[in-house]
């Protein structure tokens, strides 16, 4: 079991209470992120690394450097730190189910198809998107896909990029869909890799929830999971609010296992399962490519 150094016992690093009420101040207004005082043995065991790599003694100094002109780079390699790229493919199953069942009947003959993955890690789930939609898609369908993935974490969607994983990896993938979609890679041992006709409908980029998103919509599906984990309660309604408004009159919202959905989303979106929910009514999303 992973234990974190308590508040009394030596540190390496000087890290005081207002160095750790600053870097919650930071984090939240930066990323949206909340950080309760209970984390902060947490925050010092992520961070320590940090601080060893660019050669700083005390966190006052780290603060100082992530406020310093130039340091974007370093900012994101604390939100990193700070979170935790946890996925699989086919991750909580019954969403690629509801996707099957709910969602493929209704996209068989419609001209623009749109899916978010919105936090979509070391991606394999967009890949498990485009497998599941491409072998239940007619062809012409197939045709008018496409998938955006983002992720804040620019180290973790340049891995997303290159679709190669372990070995291991490929047993939560279905065996049908493992047979059509995947290949050994010739680079490395051990490792297979996604086929070029799925990885060809995904667009990965870097997107900070909390800020200005760069495209219209509306889509056909949003899969935003284990995300807003990270976010305090106000923070979460104003983005499934703003979710809510990318989304298609019957478009689907997929969240993690252990997040809500609440506020003012709640008069556009209704529940349509386990941690699912489905737009309702309103105006939709201007339309883009």
């Amino acid at each position: 079991m992973t234990t974190f150094p308590t508040e009394t016992g030596a540190r390496e690093f000087s890290f005081t209470d207002e160095d750790f009420r600053s870097l919650a101040s930071l984090a939240r207004s930066e990323f949206g992120l909340s950080l309760a005082e209970s984390k902060k043995p947490l925050v010092y065991s992520r961070l320590a690394r940090r601080l060893r790599s660019r050669q700083l003694s005390r966190f006052q100094d780290y603060m100082s450097l992530l406020k310093a002109p130039g340091e974007e780079d370093e900012r994101l390699e604390l939100i990193s730190a700070l979170t935790t790229n946890v996925t699989s493919f086919f991750r909580e199953k019954h969403h690629f189910e509801t996707l099957k069942q709910q969602l493929v009947p209704e996209l068989r003959d419609q001209k623009r198809i749109r899916l978010w993955s919105a936090g979509c890690s070391s991606g394999q789930e967009p890949y498990s998107l485009a497998m599941t939609l491409m072998a239940e898609l007619p062809d012409n369908a197939v045709r008018n896909l496409r998938i955006l993935a983002t992720d804040i974490d620019p180290v973790i969607v340049r891995k997303a990029r290159t679709a190669t994983y372990p070995q291991e990896d490929l047993q939560s993938i279905p065996p049908q869909l493992r047979e059509r979609f995947t290949t050994k890679t010739t680079v490395q041992d051990g490792q297979f890799e996604i086929a070029l006709e799925a990885r060809e409908l995904i667009t990965f980029g870097e997107l900070n929830l909390m800020e200005t998103w760069p495209f219209q919509g509306p889509f056909d599906a949003i899969l935003c999971r284990n995300v807003a984990i990270y976010f305090d309660q106000d923070t979460q309604q104003v983005l499934w609010q703003r979710f809510a408004d990318k989304l298609r009159v019957g478009g689907y919202l997929f969240i993690g296992h252990s997040e809500r959905v609440s506020g003012p989303a709640l008069e556009l979106l209704s529940t349509a399962g386990v941690t699912t929910y489905r737009r309702i009514k309103g105006p939709e999303a201007a339309l883009a490519n």
